[in-house]
């Protein structure tokens, strides 16, 4: 399980959807108990063949320790990294009777080997199709035949409140079912991923439930879990599921055309405060304010200029930036959708032709120089979503780490959500400064990093090898 400091990487959630029975009527009538547990039972008969128990192994270096001290490297020298086997837990859901299963990038990612146990002990080898970081949705394949498979719900129809059950397999147990509620949808701003949309759900999660399957009162796949909000590493009664319809999406596409494949208008957005609504003569502050038109993009082709405040999409109203940003990508390339805009004070529509977000395009988190002890750390901006997130003061600045690449020198010692505020005793205040610092480490050389993890600041020192 990887954590973000407080976001926690390994829930795998589902829960059914129920008629709302009271403790009165449940008194008056003891029946609706066995029926409610009855009900359960067979969501749990129906769901279970289809989730499968997926573990991974990779080989890590361990980092070099670097003495400055002529006293310990005499005794101990220049301790070389060494190489060994990490072994990772979690889970998958059979979504095709040939071998389709759906999961979390997370999971699988930089697994050497890949080992599926289905529901009935048989296991398989499993080979990776295709892994998308920016929703953290991976697709796997077994060789296997007239598999059990889940039936795809519509996670646009869910509502807060409605129940829900999550499979999985926490702490290696496998066929693990808990039931809560939908505490909320289109939870984004999370920092977990660049494209959030997440089912938020009380449902008990812990680690090893990542790429387990939510599921409503039908038996129908309508998330799969992904991470849960956490202190401590455990279930607190917070996780998110990343709703089925993005995970289908992007599962079609990886197999259909071996990648995934995101629309683009070319704008930049920002939301509005009360100071800018009033500047542009809003009345409320609902809708993004266009701060950039891409020259030549579909946007600018259609007519839309910098200044316009986008207030809904083919007709749907938009709240946030997140929001038009997920609605964007999900749209095939050459397909029209309508833009409401607000010019002037003045309303206008525009047909804007959706063009194929290319590769260089995704706006994905900054890296430090290729040449350094640096390699492969990857960070993004520190947003406030972000610091209340990690229940960082709120004056804190610096840089997030969103991910450690498998022939970093730093896997093992950085960590997802690790706060770098300082390098080499210079202050990060953003990624700019952190890539303008990070370049300045020559080859060879050694750093030595202030972090800020589970919100306690330590030194870290990374040797070069």
């Amino acid at each position: 399980m990887t954590a973000l400091t407080g976001l926690v990487f390994a829930s795998c959630i589902i829960m059914p959807v129920v008629p709302a029975v009271t403790p009165a009527a449940m008194a008056a009538n003891p029946s609706i108990l066995s029926e409610l547990g009855n009900a359960m039972s067979q969501i749990a008969d129906k769901v279970k063949p289809s989730v499968v128990n997926i573990s991974t192994s990779k080989t890590v270096k361990t980092p070099r320790l670097s003495f400055n001290d002529p006293v310990m490297q005499k005794f101990f020298g220049n301790m070389q990294p060494q190489k060994q086997k990490v072994f990772n837990l979690g889970t998958g859901v059979i979504v095709s009777k040939d071998g389709y299963i759906v999961t979390c990038n997370h999971v699988i990612q930089g697994a050497e080997d890949i080992l599926v146990k289905l529901d009935d002990n048989r296991e398989f080898k499993g080979k990776i199709v295709g892994m998308d970081s920016k929703t953290d949705v991976a697709v796997i394949k077994i060789t296997a035949d007239n598999l059990p498979t889940i039936k795809w719900g519509d996670s646009g129809k869910l509502k807060t409140g409605g129940i829900v059950i999550a499979f999985g397999n926490p702490f290696g147990l496998s066929q693990t079912v808990t039931m809560g509620i939908v505490s909320a949808t289109g939870r984004s701003g999370m920092g977990i991923v660049d494209y959030e949309d997440f089912i938020q759900t009380d449902a008990s999660i812990n680690p090893g439930n990542s790429g387990g399957a939510l599921v409503n009162a039908e038996g129908e796949l309508v998330g799969i879990n992904d991470a849960i909000f956490s202190t401590s590493g455990g279930n607190q009664g917070i996780g998110f599921a990343v709703p089925s319809n993005m995970v289908r999406n992007i599962m079609e596409s990886i197999i259909n055309k071996g990648k995934v494949i995101r629309g683009y208008i070319g704008v930049q957005v920002q939301p509005l405060n009360p100071e800018l609504a009033k500047q542009f003569g809003i009345r409320d502050e609902k809708g993004v304010l266009l701060n950039d038109v891409t020259e030549g993009a579909p946007a600018e082709q259609a007519g839309m200029k910098r200044g316009d405040i986008i207030v809904s999409i083919n007709g749907k109203k938009v709240d946030d930036a997140f929001q038009l940003r997920n609605q964007v990508a999900s749209t095939q390339p050459g397909l029209v959708i309508e833009l409401g805009v607000i010019r002037d004070g003045k309303p206008l529509f525009f047909k804007v032709t959706v063009s194929e977000l290319s590769p260089d395009a995704v706006a994905s988190a900054p890296e430090a120089v290729s040449d350094n002890i640096m390699k492969g750390i990857v960070v993004q901006e520190l947003t406030n979503e972000i610091i209340s997130q990690l229940r960082l003061k709120k004056n804190t600045r610096g840089v997030v780490v969103s991910g450690v690449e498998e022939d970093s020198l730093a896997l093992g010692v950085m960590k997802r959500g690790d706060v770098i505020i300082e390098i080499n005793r210079k202050p990060v205040r953003n990624v700019s400064e952190y890539r303008k610092l990070a370049a300045k480490i020559k080859k060879g050389e050694s750093v030595m990093l202030l972090v800020s993890r589970g919100g306690f600041n330590q030194y870290i020192t990374l040797g070069a090898q």
